[in-house]
């Protein structure tokens, strides 16, 4: 009968790891692991990037890159709640509340209560705010020249996103 030392069989078990651990990285099986077959760090990496085109644009007519979705919303319907920016930028309403404010604070918006029920704030473009729209009329262009590709192919790839986004809140 033999004895085994326990250092022994500690020994055994590390090289046996260390053997699963050389096996995993080389397993087709674990090239569903690997950072770059990630679909979720491909929409995030192209979004850095996208957000760090867009920076230069955005600083030229002052706005941070979520205040320019922001404004976005308000350019597509003025006298809208923060309820209602916060559905379409599908944020939580009390995370907008300090990027509003900078928005108001710039005298590109006003925020007001309303009569009806003073929990729901309301939000128009001021003069100004509206003036900005006209300035940020060429980014999508500038945006569209950065990427490289026609009108047509930006469409299919935004609805081919917007068709996966959707399906993912589906999921949940």
């Amino acid at each position: 009968m033999f004895v085994i030392c326990p250092l022994i069989i500690s020994a055994i078990n590390y090289c046996a790891t260390i053997q699963q651990v050389l096996v995993m990285k080389t397993s087709p099986s674990c090239a569903a692991l690997r950072l770059d077959n990630q679909l979720c760090f491909a929409l995030h990496s192209t979004s850095l990037m996208m957000t760090k085109v867009y920076k230069p644009l955005l600083q030229s007519i002052g706005l941070t890159y979520p205040q320019y979705l922001a404004m976005l919303v308000l350019w597509e319907g003025d006298g809208i709640t923060v309820s209602d920016i916060s559905a379409r930028l599908l944020t939580d309403p009390g995370s907008l509340t300090p990027l509003l404010k900078r928005l108001e604070g710039e005298g590109l918006i006003t925020r007001t209560r309303s009569n009806a029920d003073e929990r729901v704030v309301e939000l128009r473009l001021t003069e100004k705010g509206r003036a900005l729209q006209h300035e940020a009329e060429r980014i999508p262009g500038c945006i569209l020249e950065a990427a490289g590709q026609t009108e047509a192919q930006i469409v299919d790839l935004k609805e081919r996103i917007i068709a996966l986004r959707n399906q993912l809140k589906n999921a949940l």
